[in-house]
Parts: structure tokens; sequence; C-alpha cells
């Protein structure tokens, strides 16, 4: 008999913090290897982030990423490549329920991005009943509720998107928005500084968009007194450091220790 126990993304419990706006702290996973995305499952951060647009990761690293999270209580987050209706299909049939979508700019660039992670009507996903996402045909209710399961977060890196985001915010099926710090600084034109006071300005006004719609707003904050300070302006969905950044600087530590 078919297996009609919902797979754990639908009813997705990381789309609902996102949408109370509580604080979930995540780590990025660029290695691009499922044994450091396994070790970092184990760690117990509330979700980690596989990225696609930084990091070497192909369709089968994507895979064998998210299975080796299988039995961890972080959620898996894609950062896709760009904002393309195909990537988008790949990602959703292999089993992804939650998205950061880089440089968006406009909230008609959000509109497209959500509309790609639904079905129609209310979208544009095509449609293989026998995939990954909804084990292979067993989750016979997962067309009826797998729309309300996505979480679409969009990422944030100039200053039109700055500008646009009280616009982006107010889309519909857009659950978070997410600043990029560093590209958000250099098209700023302050290189490497996103502490520049133009810069966290720039954050604020994201921050304050936000929480006139009530969606959240996230960053990558390695440096624990940034994260903190982020936190404090109203950030909730953020990064705290990466699997490369942690093996970077314990590795140099140890061997720095015996010369």
């Amino acid at each position: 008999m078919p297996h009609t126990t919902p797979y754990k993304g639908l009813g997705n419990g990381f789309r609902q913090a996102m949408l109370k706006r509580e604080l979930q702290i995540g780590c990025w996973a660029s290695l691009a290897t499922p044994t450091a995305t396994e070790l970092l499952g184990y760690a117990g951060f509330d979700w980690l982030l596989i990225d696609g647009e930084h990091a070497p990761n192909d369709l089968n690293s994507f895979h064998m990423q998210l299975l080796a999270l299988k039995d961890s209580p972080s959620a898996p987050v894609v950062r896709m490549q760009w904002n393309d209706p195909v990537l988008f299909k790949r990602m959703l049939d292999l089993g992804f329920y939650n998205f950061l979508i880089p440089m968006v700019e406009t909230a008609e660039e959000a509109r497209r991005a959500v509309a790609a992670t639904r079905y129609p009507p209310h979208g544009t996903r095509g449609l293989s009943t026998s995939q990954r996402s909804n084990r292979y045909g067993y989750d016979l209710d997962y067309f009826e509720r797998i729309n309300e399961s996505i979480c679409v977060t969009v990422q944030i890196e100039t200053p039109l998107g700055v500008k646009n985001a009280a616009e982006i915010a107010a889309v519909e099926g857009v659950d978070a928005l997410f600043i990029g710090p560093q590209d958000l600084a250099v098209t700023y034109g302050q290189l490497l500084n996103p502490l520049h006071p133009e810069v966290q300005a720039g954050m604020q006004q994201v921050t304050d968009a936000c929480a006139k719609q009530g969606k959240a707003v996230g960053i990558l904050a390695p440096i624990e007194e940034d994260a903190r300070r982020y936190i404090a302006m109203g950030m909730t969905y953020v990064a705290v450091g990466s699997d490369q950044g942690l093996l970077k600087t314990a590795s140099k530590k140890l061997a720095d220790l015996y010369r």
C-alpha cells in the first residue's frame, strides 16, 4: 500500500519560523561535500545553507548533501545559482523546500521566483508525478499541500534592491529578505567594508521595510560582534559562519600552535 505519511518538508517548520520571525541561527555549507554537511547537521544549527552560487555544487552534490541531512534537525536551504525557473524545477524535484535567491532587485523579480516554486494555477512549476520530493509518488497528498510548504527568501545585494525593499517584502510568497553584506558594500562603493555608515543605513532600511510588512530579514555575519549587532537591529534569519571558514580558522590555529 502507498505510504501516506507526509515527507518532513510538508508543513515546513522552517517556513513557519520565518513567518513568525523567530530567531533562526544557521551556517553556510560551502565545501560541496556530504561528509562536511552531515557533520554540520549534527551541530545543532536551525538551518544550513547549501550554496549553489559561490560553491562548486552540481545536481549530484546537492542530492548527496540532502541525503546527508536526512537525520539532521537543521533545515536545508539552497542558494540558487540564479533566478531561473529551470533551475528551480530541478531543485524542487530533488527535494529542496527552502530557497535563497541571489541578486533580487525588484518586486517583479521576486514574483517570478515565487511563481517558479508553485504549481499552476498559483505558479509556473512543471509537474512530474514521481520524483524525490514526493517520495517518488508515495506521498499521495503532496500536490495538494506542497505550494504552502515552500519557503522563498530573496537576497538584497544592491542599492536598487534596498530602494525597492518595501515592494519586494510585500510580494505574496516572499517569506524573508536576506542581505548580502559584502555585495551590498561593494555596490555602494565600499569594497570589503560592510560596516561603512552608508551600507549600514541601507541594511537598516531593509530591516525597517520588512518589519512594516511583517517579514523576516536575515544576513550572513561570521563575526560574533556583527551577528549580535544585526540581531539587535531586528534580523532573525542569521548565518554565523561557514564550514570553509571553520576549517580554515581551526586548521591555521592548529598549524601555528606547533610552529
